[in-house]
């Protein structure tokens, strides 16, 4: 460095050391060692404001400082000053023109939610302050560049890394949430086979021979768990059940003397010994206890014309009613036998209403006159400290049920008459009087009923449920072809799910697979388990498909399912029904069923699916048969599919219906089949109502406009968004609540979706209430339904208005 080069600098130093040391910023490094140097920057005197001009009033200055800052940037530069920040760096005030601004490279901009100079340049009343930058050295911008590739290598390397042990944890064979292989589900399906649902059948009807309920529901719980299902638990209820007494119940026959049992055998020691268990298993349970004689009244089926007509002419008070099942839930029958004054009733079958190839005019059988639960905790669950009612009946009649074989005896025919196929059916002649002496014993007693839940949690909706439910263990002295086949077929579908999701894939919804126990006593272990889960199932359930009782018969299908669900299982049944002969034209429609499918339906609203194979016979004949049990024998069911191809139909046809409701991204769900539905129950039939029917088409426009507007795009991959889809299902899953009424005759479903039967399609509520009050049409029962229906047509067509208001508001917020 030259004498003269120190000379000026020191001339600068002192000329500018006269100023005011507040009016000029100025920074340096000095290095004393000789192979230094040094290095300044400061401020640029061009580029100052006109307010500026009384610090910088001297040109002469102003131009000899800035050739020499130009002078010295070039000979003087110290790489060490990067590494430099003034500590009044953060107090600078960039937003005023006033102050002077500093373009040092070293020192980086503050941090800003979007970014310092990014938020200033988006302002309005931003004005850059600067026309060039300082140049920089090439020795700096080496140094730059080397750091750029440092770490973008370090980056590279890293996410190289992440990706490794990502894709590592990831099962090799996992399907994308939202992506559905259209082969997934037959690939799931396909391993299901005959031989081994019939396999299980047989070792649970050998377990059942040498274990008790709890240990059956231990031997599910180690079997569903070995499976692979998750977060498989006993639930276990302390419940009231009602038993056969030590012995059988008798009717005695007052003219001649003598006795009888159920079955229609003499009051003998040896009979007794000979059918001790088919004879204990022949009552009601939670009947009436005691002794009755009284006079015998046909009352045929228990309608309520038939109700009209034998009270007219006849004195019923006391009386023990013939009643025949079927046509009418038995609970509502006994109700208006209460009504008319009986004091008790016999039940039995008539054998023209069974198929030929079912004799069962001998046959015993059991009957449950609860509506469902605990009866001694009704409408809560029966848990420990609960409060326990007394109520060892439920009605004030004594009821016992009897063989068609003693029905016969009874009438006084030799014979069943069957003259060239037609089949007459039995009838008290009227002019005749029969007097019984009735006996009915049971016992009463708590007991524990066992429930077996195992969980497959859903990959994106785990707090959405589909329920599949079988059941365990028929009761007393029943060796269970039912339960054995419902549980064979539940196990077999887990066992081909749980292989799928070994692979890495998981259905988008949680399924929760139920084997429920005391179901032959009044759905007790669905119902006390849907009662203390009651506020996670109203929010969370979307779907109930039910397994009970698959295997009736062998000639056709019959599936049943909520009128939402009709359009789907539609589509499996044709598709099943066209490999196979037994199901041609078989019908879909929403009717009562039996099983633990009443809890959901009837309380918490949700749509249903049971697929069952059914007699020709017995579908053409009155409903409700099915509310009799009878004690069957373990070859029952292999006498019926003895290949368990219908068995294997089930579980296809269920696990199908299960899989789609569980993983596609929509549900499957037909909003206008509800409206559609409501319309022909109000089509045609009595008493017609005009309101009704105009409240009924406002409510298909409604529906129409919900299942285009919003249901198409949902359902269209393009157009779908995750937050509309879920907005979308939830409307769905709930369409059904808006037709669950308070008051319903006894029996009767409380969802006015479902018909008595498939053969009427009135609003069951209104049926009833118009023929039992039709000679008084002012009558409050049938206003009451009225005004029931109305109600709930009205909400739903309310509950789609403010669904598409939601979705209408939700796209305004987006625009």
């Amino acid at each position: 460095m030259t004498a003269e080069y120190h000379l000026l600098v020191a001339d600068i130093q002192r000329i500018w050391g006269s100023k005011s040391s507040g009016q000029y910023q100025w920074w340096g490094s000095v290095c004393s060692s000789p192979g230094k140097k040094m290095a300044y920057q400061k401020v640029n005197a061009d580029l100052r404001t006109p307010g500026h001009s009384q610090y910088l009033d001297n040109d002469d200055i102003q131009a000899t400082a800035l050739d020499l800052e130009w002078d010295m940037e070039k000979e003087l530069e110290e790489p060490a000053f990067d590494q430099f920040q003034p500590d009044n760096a953060e107090t600078q005030n960039l937003g005023q023109s006033e102050t002077l601004n500093l373009h040092l490279d070293s020192i980086q901009p503050a941090t800003s939610p979007k970014g310092r100079f990014q938020r200033l340049q988006e302002e309005s009343d931003y004005v850059t302050h600067y026309t060039r930058s300082t140049p920089k050295s090439n020795h700096c911008n080496f140094c730059y560049l080397l750091k750029l590739i440092c770490t973008a290598t370090i980056l590279f390397i890293f996410g190289i890394l992440i990706g490794y042990y990502a894709h590592t944890n990831c099962p090799p064979d996992a399907t994308p949430s939202r992506s559905i292989d259209p082969h997934l589900y037959q690939d799931i399906l396909n391993t299901i086979k005959a031989e081994d649902i019939k396999k299980s059948f047989r070792n649970l009807v050998q377990l059942y021979k040498s274990e008790d309920d709890m240990e059956i529901s231990k031997k599910i719980k180690t079997h569903w768990t070995a499976l692979g299902l998750e977060d498989t638990q006993i639930l276990n209820y302390s419940v009231l059940l009602d038993f056969p007494g030590p012995s059988p119940s008798t009717i005695t026959v007052s003219s001649t003397g003598q006795c009888f049992y159920p079955d229609g055998q003499p009051c003998r020691e040896e009979a007794r010994k000979g059918h001790s268990q088919d004879l204990l298993s022949s009552y009601a349970a939670y009947s009436a206890k005691g002794t009755l004689q009284a006079d015998v009244i046909d009352v045929s089926y228990g309608t309520t014309d038939d109700f009209k007509r034998i009270t007219k002419l006849k004195n019923t008070t006391n009386q023990i009613a013939l009643l025949k099942l079927g046509k009418l839930p038995l609970l509502y029958k006994l109700s208006l036998l209460e009504k008319a004054g009986f004091g008790g009733a016999l039940l039995y079958i008539d054998p023209c209403d069974v198929p030929k190839s079912e004799d069962l005019s001998s046959e015993t059988f059991m009957v449950t006159l609860n509506p469902g639960g605990d009866p001694s905790t009704p409408g809560y669950p029966s848990l420990e400290g609960s409060f326990r009612q007394s109520r060892p009946n439920l009605t004030s009649l004594l009821v016992q049920p009897i063989s068609a074989s003693f029905a016969q005896k009874l009438i006084g025919l030799r014979k069943l008459r069957m003259d060239n196929d037609a089949c007459s059916p039995l009838e008290l002649p009227y002019n005749e009087k029969r007097t019984v002496r009735l006996q009915v014993q049971t016992v009463t007693k708590f007991k524990t009923v066992t429930n077996v839940v195992g969980y497959l949690k859903g990959l994106t909706s785990p707090d959405r449920y589909i329920i599949v439910g079988s059941n365990h263990h028929a009761g007393y002295s029943y060796n269970g072809q039912d339960w054995a086949s419902s549980t064979a077929i539940i196990t077999a579908f887990i066992q081909a799910l749980m292989l799928r999701v070994k692979k890495g894939w998981r259905p988008e919804r949680t399924i929760v697979f139920c084997s429920w126990g005391g179901t032959t006593w009044g759905n007790i272990g669905s119902y006390e388990w849907g009662e203390d889960f009651a506020k996670i199932l109203q929010k969370n359930t979307v779907a109930y498909v039910s397994l009970h009782s698959p295997v009736h018969g062998n000639t056709s299908l019959h599936p049943v399912a909520s009128p939402s669900l009709q359009q789907l299982v539609l589509e499996k049944n044709k598709f099943y029904c066209s490999r196979r002969a037994q199901c041609p034209g078989a019908n879909v429609s929403a009717v009562q069923i039996q099983g633990d499918t009443h809890y959901f339906i009837n309380h918490l609203g949700v749509p249903t699916v049971q697929f069952a194979y059914e007699d020709l016979k017995a579908l053409e004949g009155p409903s409700f048969l099915s509310e009799a049990i009878f004690p069957k024998h373990a070859t029952k069911i292999e006498e019926v599919d003895p290949s368990f191809t219908l068995h294997e139909a089930i579980t296809k046809l269920s696990g199908e219906v299960i899989l789609q409701i569980a993983s596609e991204p929509v549900l499957p769900f037909n909003a206008l089949d509800i409206a559609l539905g409501v319309q022909n129950s109000l089509k045609g039939g009595e008493p017609s109502v005009p309101y009704l029917l105009t409240m009924a088409s406002r409510l298909r426009e409604s529906a129409e406009l919900f299942q285009s507007d919003e249901m198409r795009p949902a359902n269209d991959p393009k157009e779908r968004a995750a937050s509309r889809v879920r907005m979308l299902n939830d409307i769905l899953q709930d369409l059904e609540k808006n037709f669950l009424v308070e008051h319903v005759p006894p029996g009767f479903y409380r969802n006015i979706l479902y018909h008595l039967d498939g053969k009427t399609r009135e609003f069951s509520i209104l049926k009833e209430a118009w023929e039992y009050s039709s000679p008084l049409l002012s009558n409050e029962t049938l206003q009451q339904a009225l005004s029931d229906v109305l109600n709930s047509i009205n909400s739903a067509k309310e509950y789609f208005k403010a669904g598409l208001e939601v979705f209408e508001s939700v796209l305004v917020e987006k625009n």
